[in-house]
């Protein structure tokens, strides 16, 4: 809601509930009119983001679209409130309140460079767009089932809403919100006076602690209860951004980890889901690596200390001769391996020690006696067993 329409009284949340209805449902109906409700093509992603003041949402916006791969620029509610459009709203005597916001974002997420994915700074704010966030992701679900099966199906993806919020407490808040204020106002000096740079913007709020401390509770008041009481319906994001920016960034890595059951269309997860994921193999395949270990040691004590001593002696000095390169080819016709179970042994050792081995069994048939009355050749069978170990070598730099 503007600074410039102060209520007079603070509304009943159902009342509010009641005008968020009407207010969508005319902006609504505006859009459907004027474009075209076939025409009505919005992100399939969006991260709603809002922070304390002092947070870090400025620093860390970047950061998301990167890491998300958003190559658009995020929405600034606050910058949205200064276009050309909300301009002419004033300047034909009207108010820039909650309806009037929910048309300008709408109208600005239609734009094509948005349609893939997109960072929302500054909404919602209140009671009210909070209920038409809500309308508005009801809606979009409703046109995905309405052109499922047809050929327009793909503009109309399964909508994905991240909540995000980054939170410091109160004092963190003003601290950071009075060296926000120091650095502006060195920072324009140095700018002014050598005339190379462009201002930072010097908001009051920076410069009294007083009024840094409003802004806070203002935040922590309204936008903050505004967003949490989206936490059973979106995903929701809490981020404690009192760490250092690296620790911040890698808490938000881990909150939007890929995760394909949540943003892949439910129809194609399940065409999928019988395929088993990668990282569930080899967390398989790592518990049965130990179990097979374990039972060497049980099962065949002798003939797992024989592997390991061959390993030891033939084949790691050979290893660590070809350590930069990070291959080795080891052939040996030792009798050890004519037992299938030492074969398995040595490849699971490897496994274990991070390596990867292979081994392939070359047979030979040796002559040994030639019988002169039946003209038979007897022979016996040599078996040469090349083994390949295969690791992370040195990157060498070159120049």
């Amino acid at each position: 809601m503007s600074s410039e329409q102060p209520p007079a009284a603070s509304p009943t949340p159902d009342l509010e509930i009641k005008d968020a209805h009407l207010i969508f449902n005319r902006v609504w109906k505006s859009l459907e009119s004027e474009i075209g409700r076939e025409n009505l093509h919005f992100p399939k992603e969006l991260i709603l983001l809002g922070g304390a003041p002092g947070s870090g949402k400025g620093t860390n916006t970047n950061f998301i679209r990167k890491l998300r791969g958003i190559t658009a620029e995020p929405i600034v509610i606050s910058e949205l409130l200064s276009s050309p459009e909300a301009q002419k709203i004033k300047a034909e005597g009207g108010m820039v309140g909650d309806e009037e916001v929910l048309r300008l974002l709408l109208y600005r997420l239609l734009e094509p460079r948005f349609r893939d994915s997109t960072v929302l700074d500054g909404f919602p704010r209140t009671t009210v767009q909070v209920e038409c966030l809500k309308l508005f992701y009801d809606e979009m679900i409703s046109l995905r089932r309405e052109y499922s099966e047809t050929p327009m199906a793909h503009h109309f993806r399964q909508p994905i809403f991240h909540i995000m919020v980054l939170f410091v407490d109160e004092a963190e808040s003003i601290e950071r919100q009075l060296k926000r204020g120091r650095e502006s106002l060195a920072h324009n000096a140095e700018v002014r006076q050598s005339g190379v740079g462009e201002l930072w913007e010097e908001r009051k709020t920076d410069f009294d602690p007083e009024l840094a401390r409003n802004r806070y509770r203002t935040f922590k008041e309204k936008t903050f209860d505004a967003l949490v009481s989206l936490k059973q319906i979106f995903h929701y994001h809490f981020i404690n951004a009192q760490a250092s920016i690296d620790v911040v960034q890698q808490n938000i890595i881990r909150e939007l980890d890929y995760q394909s059951s949540l943003e892949l269309d439910p129809r194609t997860y399940d065409s999928l889901r019988a395929i088993p994921l990668a990282e569930e193999l080899v967390q398989q395949a790592r518990q049965e690596l130990v179990k097979r270990l374990d039972g060497y040691q049980v099962e065949h004590p002798e003939v797992l200390a024989a592997v390991v001593d061959f390993i030891q002696g033939k084949m790691m000095p050979i290893i660590e001769r070809y350590a930069v390169s990070g291959r080795a080819t080891i052939n040996t016709e030792e009798p050890l391996f004519w037992n299938p179970v030492a074969l398995a042994i040595l490849i699971d050792i490897f496994s274990e020690r991070g390596f990867r081995a292979s081994v392939d069994i070359h047979r030979q048939e040796i002559p040994e006696r030639f019988d002169l009355k039946t003209g038979m050749i007897e022979t016996r069978e040599k078996k040469v067993y090349r083994i390949m170990v295969l690791f992370a070598g040195s990157k060498i730099r070159r120049g």
